[in-house]
């Protein structure tokens, strides 16, 4: 047996992940907020960037990309004397910041102490008042038992109970209860309602409410199917939990800050990117007039550095731009039929169609998409959304959105009285030309949140 060493020449093609590629891919993930924070550090760490005070386009962005060593900096700065990312826009459009539409919003603790504040009540009332409101939870219910209070302020049941009874009386109405049942029956007090039955079903039959057990009620209680209906319709209207509509925390609070606007003007449809929410970015002036000044190896050096790593932040940028609005026109051109008549005419769509259309990868379709919204004639829209799934059916592919739709409407328009059941919905949407099963009928309606047939009968 030979053992040698044999020379071989083998060519091989690799994707090489430089520190400028796995910059351009993170950047095309972020959203605009994201953006903004990312280029907030960059200008801390790089003293080459700071922010444009004004907005002038540039066509030489798309040179930018070239290697450091394979530029004379000196004689760039000198070539192109203003170097900067700024957006692109219509100076006829008016700039909408969106930060504008936020108010304060109190918290429900904050509401409920001003409302203390005006009441007619002594010192001591007032501190037991205050250690009751700070003692309720964001829902609206007294999360402390009374009597743990009344021991701990040193007072008896009876006292702390009574001004209790007094917070009972603010707004919003149902707020200080100790239980469900005790927030709707102050809610009935002061809506005015005297029938007992009504007082009787809320003790004594929530859960059978909560079933539609309604000729059970009618049963037991010797009413009428219809009057028991009527109550529950009435008992269904309060609201359970009184305090969910205040704010005043932050973990609480969630903004969407559209990364892309579509507009409809004369009858097109136009796409602009709201870079409103980050900076503008330029070169630094003064350091860009001393990497032209000096002549100490060391200084140059750094300089070159770092001018090259803006460089490369603006051009990424730009690129990311770029990709964001090649995207939206694509899902634009896809999705035309949704933007003029609405969700049923949602089409099917993969990322890889998309990806096909503008001549990039689906891991490019998927990061340019990933976090980010639109806003529309029709709404604010993740942009994720206009990619689903679809069904065959007798006039081509049909999105689960658009059948989603389509069965909302089934239910919204059948007769409450004898509700259409998942079999019969089945059935009509095969009359339309769409065949789902029953099973998977039932999967579209518990996606959407609506009862089974038997939940949603009405007597």
């Amino acid at each position: 047996m030979r053992l040698g060493y044999d020379l071989t020449l083998e060519q091989a093609q690799k994707l090489v992940m430089t520190p400028e590629l796995r910059q351009a891919i993170q950047l095309l993930q972020y959203n605009s907020l994201e953006l903004n924070e990312y280029l907030e550090i960059q200008m801390e760490s790089n003293p080459m960037l700071e922010v444009a005070n004004n907005s002038i386009e540039h066509e030489n962005i798309e040179e930018l990309g070239k290697e450091a060593e394979d530029i004379d900096w000196k004689e760039f700065l000198g070539k192109y004397d203003d170097i900067s990312y700024t957006e692109r826009r219509d100076k006829n459009i008016k700039e909408v910041t969106y930060e504008n539409f936020i108010s304060y919003s109190p918290s429900l603790k904050e509401y409920l102490l001003s409302q203390l504040n005006l009441t007619n009540m002594d010192e001591k009332e007032n501190n037991v008042g205050q250690f009751i409101i700070e003692s309720v939870d964001e829902n609206g219910y007294l999360a402390t038992s009374l009597d743990s209070i009344a021991e701990e302020l040193n007072v008896s049941f009876e006292y702390a109970e009574n001004v209790l009874f007094q917070i009972q009386t603010f707004d919003p109405v149902g707020v200080g209860a100790r239980d469900l049942k005790e927030c709707l029956i102050i809610q009935l007090i002061d809506r005015k309602i005297e029938d007992p039955n009504v007082f009787t079903i809320v003790e004594n039959y929530l859960e059978d409410i909560a079933n539609n057990r309604m000729m059970k009620i009618s049963k037991e209680l010797n009413i009428d199917i219809k009057e028991v209906q009527k109550i529950c319709d009435v008992i269904r209207s309060l609201e359970p939990k009184p305090g969910r509509g205040f704010g005043g925390s932050s973990d609480n609070i969630r903004y969407i800050v559209p990364d892309i606007t579509l507009q409809h003007v004369d009858g097109e449809y136009i796409v602009v990117l709201n870079d409103v929410t980050g900076p503008r970015l330029n070169i630094n002036s003064f350091y860009k007039e001393l990497v032209s000044k000096t002549n100490d190896p060391q200084i140059s050096q750094f300089l070159n550095s770092k001018l090259n790593s803006a460089l490369w932040v603006i051009k990424s940028i730009e690129q990311r731009r770029t990709t964001i609005y090649r995207v939206v026109k694509s899902i634009l051109k896809f999705q035309l039929d949704f933007f003029e008549k609405g969700e049923k005419f949602l089409k099917p769509l993969t990322l890889k169609e998309v990806a096909d259309d503008i001549g990039v990868h689906e891991s490019t379709v998927s990061r340019a998409t990933n976090g980010k919204y639109m806003q529309t004639p029709r709404g604010v829209f993740e942009l994720k959304y206009f990619f689903s799934s679809g069904v065959s059916g007798e006039k081509g592919d049909v999105s689960a959105i658009s059948i989603k739709s389509t069965l909302k409407d089934l239910i919204e328009n059948e007769n409450h009285k004898k509700p259409l059941s998942d079999q019969q919905i089945s059935n009509l949407l095969k009359e339309k030309g769409i065949s789902i099963s029953r099973r998977t009928v039932a999967k579209y309606r518990e996606e959407m949140n609506i009862a089974s047939s038997s939940m949603r009968r009405r007597f």
